[in-house]
């Protein structure tokens, strides 16, 4: 009986240090996430891909989904920004994100290295030039930083803060 009370009491005290550890994740604040970005940073750029995308094919399909809110997209996951600018990532290839201006003209297209979370993205004009790296943590979590290391934004569900904790933006997104 002392057996099976001390195999009992050590499975209780074993399980709740076990289920930490599996539920595990990784947290960063705005320095490690800034250090993880600047050590690990990849420029490749591929400028044939971008032609494909300079117009939005479903501009005017997009428009009216923001416009009515529309949520059941087959194809495409759509979020909106507050300045009017929008961006698109096709589910045919996830690694890539489209942000075009209210006109439906690609203003940025933005590269992800992975489509688990924690991943890097990096953003670049349609000319190539970088301009901006995210880490994002989570689908509610994004830090963003200048290629040189400095604060733009920290996303936390729809609002983007600023590094004085002010918002700065806000999102939809539409799936």
């Amino acid at each position: 009986m002392k057996k099976i009370i001390l195999i009992l009491f050590t499975l209780i005290l074993w399980l709740p240090a076990n289920a930490d550890l599996l539920q595990g994740g990784v947290t960063y604040d705005v320095n490690s996430a800034r250090e993880d970005l600047l050590q690990h940073s990849n420029n490749k750029f591929d400028k044939t891909l971008v032609q494909s995308f300079y117009r939005d094919y479903y501009y005017d399909d997009n428009k009216t989904y923001n416009q009515s809110g529309k949520v059941s997209l087959q194809n495409r996951v759509l979020a909106f920004f507050s300045d009017t600018t929008y961006g698109v990532m096709y589910h045919a290839i996830p690694l890539y994100v489209w942000y075009y201006s209210k006109d439906g003209t690609l203003i940025y297209m933005e590269k992800k290295d992975s489509e688990d979370y924690p991943h890097k993205a990096y953003k670049y004009t349609p000319s190539g030039l970088l301009m901006n790296m995210s880490l994002r943590v989570s689908k509610d979590e994004t830090y963003i930083f200048t290629p040189a290391g400095k604060l733009v934004a920290h996303w936390i569900g729809e609002k983007a803060y600023d590094e004085d904790n002010n918002v700065i933006m806000t999102r939809r997104y539409n799936e």
